[in-house]
């Protein structure tokens, strides 16, 4: 069930209603049924998966929580971690990890070929393993308390707006002054402005999905879907920035349509992202780039291995480490890898050599000062997303050689060119506004006449201008 269909509206249509006249405790409840039959719409035959790994990190919260001793809660946690990344391996990296193993004992002159099953990804996967296995972390640290009972963790696990593509959300993280599960745990009301707040992020995620993720989507297949030989430099770099367009459409629209639909029962979702192409600095993107899991490698991984506590190479090992498991954690390929090297490197370069700026934002630098930034990072992100969507690192490679050396501007790059300027340009002009007033409900502070010319522009882009195509959103495959 896809947000930009209207069995998901048709759905959200029966769930709303009944939600708000049920009392608090069967709220959850009936939660829980809605977004089980939410994911069973993808594939019924991994619910059981779902709801081992809830029923498994419920009682080891709740063991964490009664250990007596550190060690105990150490082990503990172990258990949580092990099964949780064993389950995520075998189905996201197996197939991956066979391949190359048979191919380096072939090359070793050791005839050993290890079977390749055709494993289906559960939708999602990475998303709640992650979240699930941040609730007993938490616990463990004393950042959170165990959930009061099954009922409530497993609508945390499994709340379906974010549940296949997140935002990964936390038991104590804070958003409005509660975490996800505090919040399922008290009684929820209706607030004025709930639904104001919710249609912004709905339209507007609606917006960035269709009219510009799926529109460029067609592009970004043709660019690289076609042998590099037969491409030119402007082709190939159009393609690499209509998907930079097109990924950050795509999932930061899914994102901000869980917010608005979380937001009509009452519940508060993290941002996801926050203008991200305006970040001067990669301290600055992943401080607004996909922030639910850019916080989660921050706070696991980088200050877990020990941040910045060691010196200079140890912060710049512990950045890589993040940075090239958050690669890992996309997918299965190499190009993963090389990217979270890529970024990896980016953030000890910057620290190294603009010491001064690292932890600024454009609001910090004259405006000229700041878009040359901005324009400098950009572009390095985009070299990063070519390595991101190349189906190969040959394929990265020979397009860039394409960009560097063959300038010839084709009717196809002009026709990329113009329709990234007819789609893109009118979001990034708001969102230039949006940074200006470092307020991202602004639009909500206007008149309603403001409003009503935002929303009528968006409702007829989609009406009039929707892709030939409708495509899944792209974290999906994740």
């Amino acid at each position: 069930m896809l947000f930009n269909t209207w069995q998901f509206w048709a759905f959200l249509a029966v769930v709303l209603p009944v939600y708000w006249v049920l009392p608090f405790r069967w709220q959850n409840r009936f939660l829980i049924v809605a977004s089980y039959y939410f994911y069973g719409c993808w594939n019924w035959k991994f619910l059981p998966l779902i709801a081992g790994s809830t029923l498994m990190d419920y009682y080891l919260g709740m063991a964490v929580a009664k250990a007596p001793f550190p060690e105990a809660r150490r082990r503990l946690v172990a258990i949580s971690v092990v099964v949780n990344l064993a389950l995520l391996g075998f189905f996201k990296y197996y197939g991956f990890f066979a391949r190359e193993a048979s191919g380096l004992f072939a090359r070793l002159g050791f005839p050993i070929s290890l079977p390749v099953w055709s494993i289906v990804l559960p939708v999602g996967i990475s998303f709640y393993t992650f979240q699930s296995m941040s609730y007993v972390i938490d616990i463990s640290r004393g950042v959170s308390q165990p959930a009061d009972n099954l009922w409530d963790f497993a609508l945390y696990v499994c709340f379906f707006p974010h549940l296949v593509a997140g935002p990964i959300m936390r038991s104590g993280n804070s958003v409005n002054g509660k975490g996800l599960l505090k919040q399922l745990q008290a009684a929820r009301f209706y607030r004025d402005g709930d639904f104001q707040e919710g249609l912004y992020h709905v339209v507007l995620g609606l917006f960035k999905k269709v009219v510009i993720g799926d529109n460029m989507a067609t592009f970004v297949n043709v660019i690289f879907r076609t042998p590099t030989s037969r491409l030119t430099g402007p082709e190939c770099l159009a393609g690499v920035y209509a998907f930079a367009l097109q990924i950050y459409a795509d999932f930061s629209g899914y994102s901000s349509i869980a917010q608005g639909v979380a937001k009509w029962m009452g519940i508060d979702l993290m941002v996801n992202f926050r203008r991200p192409y305006f970040a001067v600095n990669p301290s600055d993107f992943w401080r607004r780039w996909h922030i639910s899991l850019s916080t989660w490698l921050r706070d696991y991984v980088y200050i877990s291995a020990g941040g910045n506590r060691g010196g200079e190479f140890t912060t710049y090992r512990n950045l890589m480490l993040a940075m090239v498991l958050g690669g890992i954690w996309h997918g299965a390929n190499w190009t993963f890898v090389a990217w979270g090297v890529f970024h990896g490197a980016l953030l000890c370069a910057y620290r190294i050599f603009d010491r001064g700026g690292r932890d600024k934002t454009i609001q910090g630098y004259s405006w000229y000062e700041g878009a040359a930034r901005a324009f400098v990072l950009f572009q390095l992100v985009c070299v990063g997303w070519l390595i991101f969507r190349a189906d190969s690192m040959t394929q990265a490679w020979q397009m860039l050689g394409r960009i560097v050396t063959n300038l010839d501007v084709t009717p196809l790059a002009r026709v990329i060119g113009e329709s990234m300027i007819f789609y893109a340009a009118p979001v990034l002009l708001f969102e230039a506004w949006l940074e200006r007033s470092g307020d991202f409900m602004s639009l909500l502070r206007e008149g309603w006449t403001r409003r009503a010319a935002v929303y009528s522009y968006c409702v007829l882009m989609l009406v009039f201008f929707p892709p030939a195509t409708a495509h899944e959103f792209i974290y999906f495959q994740f």
